[in-house]
């Protein structure tokens, strides 16, 4: 099956609420497909965050196949939970808590899901937890995904300015025309998008210097 006819694969399966489930399932509006994709655990939504983040993420796809094989007498079968349509080409994701990585049963199935999608060329990740700051931070940006709700003059004229080594906190200052709320939300937006950088090993803080993407 080709990348482009499964970036408008549907979920291979669909999720129920119901009251004592063990999962937090859910629906996240992505920036980067302008669309809903789901999720069915809280480290799901970390990886979405993620991808959503990663300006080299072209497309996401949730569940996108059913892989098939017969291994040591037996039919085997998984659903990848994810599918990146990236800049180096096509990544499945499987998400799994670290503790759970190990266990011989999910060794074996990633084993083998590894191998059926690395010889069509393509990548296979296995994706745990992050590390908590940049999780935290990466969540906090996503709150300015939505380009539409910025001032377009705005974000030009932050794009068009010298704000390379500038502490967030005193950007603001910058564009008096505007109000600091305003200004601020903006450079969060231009943070989220990948056009404004920041290291994000640790907290935000109006001390922590941004630089322009090259």
């Amino acid at each position: 099956m080709s990348v482009e006819l499964l970036a408008s694969a549907a979920p291979w399966r669909t999720f129920r609420w119901y009251k004592g489930q063990k999962h937090y399932s859910g629906i996240y509006w992505s920036a980067t497909t302008n669309d809903h994709v789901i999720y069915e655990s809280r480290l799901e939504l970390a990886r979405l965050l993620f991808a959503d983040f990663d300006p080299s993420v072209r497309h996401i796809v949730a569940q996108p196949f059913l892989l098939k094989a017969e291994l040591e007498g037996k039919v085997r079968k998984h659903v990848p939970d994810y599918l990146l349509i990236a800049e180096q080409g096509p990544v499945v994701v499987d998400v799994k808590p670290l503790h759970r990585v190990s266990k011989p049963e999910v060794a074996f199935t990633f084993d083998w899901t590894r191998r059926a999608v690395e010889s069509r060329g393509w990548q296979y990740e296995v994706w745990s937890e992050p590390p908590p700051a940049e999780l935290e931070n990466i969540r906090f940006l996503a709150g300015y995904r939505r380009p539409w709700l910025f001032d377009a003059d705005l974000l030009d004229e932050l794009r068009g300015a010298d704000i390379d080594g500038v502490p967030l906190g005193q950007i603001a200052r910058r564009f008096p025309a505007y109000a600091e709320p305003q200004v601020r939300s903006a450079v969060h937006h231009l943070l989220w998008s990948c056009e404004l950088l920041v290291e994000l090993d640790r907290p935000l803080d109006p001390s922590r210097v941004c630089r322009r993407a090259a």
